[in-house]
């Protein structure tokens, strides 16, 4: 059975530097920043099978606009204990631990390409997206982000909300589609935008929606060419939308893709109850 618990110790801190490093092949964060982010407002939450470390989810304290938040840097899962939604239960106990010290909200960001976790964010988390930045992190070297912008959404997950709380879902009835997948000649999935421009002044539809590949990584190992062409051509997607108010708020899971929806981000409710 997998154990979820909060990380304080020297000692678990290098756990998670040894996890880090089986995950992603790079170097760990210095124990010494782990150690004094987490006494100092952040949190690191750890799932065990027994002894063994095998998930982390890592969270440092931030302050922007006058206000506290936490600021949640990386969730990291051996490979061997994957698709067990260990990654929803360290999130969760994150979230509770975080309220408990008196945090609203959470941050952090993901690659929208990945659906994987664009699924736990948005649709079973009950995170939203309004926040596009560009190549986030430069020109990332490991396994997973080498070779491409590492553009990034900014997730916000209002803690205390209403929207969080009782598990709100928006209505989305018949989102507009603002792009088709499109089968090449190398018989590879490419995105045939229907509205590329301009969408701030001439769009007010209550949802949208928008399809991307359903594995990413696999789709890049086939063509680092047509992972470009994702990158660049949801980019301005996404930016147009979040520039006119709207939100992700959800992936749906379809046959061959999935697919982005968003709602008016000001229809959501964010209050803290």
């Amino acid at each position: 059975m997998i154990a979820i618990r909060e990380l304080t110790t020297i000692e678990e801190m290098e756990l998670v530097q040894q996890l880090e490093w089986k995950v992603w092949g790079i170097s760990p964060i210095p124990t010494h920043q782990t150690f004094t982010a987490v006494k100092n407002g952040g949190i690191i939450v750890g799932a065990f099978d027994a002894d063994k470390l095998i998930g982390f989810s890592y969270a440092f304290a931030g302050w922007k606009n006058g206000k506290s938040y936490l600021c949640s840097h990386m969730l990291g899962i051996d490979n061997a204990y994957r698709s067990q939604q260990i990654g929803e239960q360290l999130k969760l106990a994150q979230r509770n631990i975080a309220i408990q010290k008196g945090y609203e909200l959470m941050t952090w960001t993901y690659d929208p390409l990945e659906t994987r976790n664009g699924f736990l964010n948005l649709t079973k988390l009950n995170g939203i997206c309004d926040t596009y930045i560009e190549n986030c992190y430069g020109e990332m070297q490991d396994g997973f982000n080498k070779g491409l912008p590492s553009d990034r959404f900014e997730v916000h997950w209002h803690l205390t909300s209403d929207y969080v709380v009782h598990k709100h879902q928006p209505l989305a009835p018949a989102p507009i589609p603002l792009g088709e997948i499109v089968i090449d000649e190398q018989g590879l999935p490419t995105l045939g935008a229907r509205h590329t421009h301009n969408l701030h002044t001439i769009y007010d539809a209550q949802s949208y929606s928008l399809p991307v590949p359903q594995d990413f990584q696999a789709l890049k190992g086939q063509s680092q060419e047509h992972a470009l062409h994702w990158r660049l051509a949801t980019r301005k997607i996404f930016q147009e939308l979040f520039a006119a108010g709207y939100a992700a708020v959800r992936i749906e899971k379809q046959s061959q893709w999935n697919q982005y929806i968003f709602v008016k981000k000001s229809a959501l409710a964010l209050e803290e109850i």
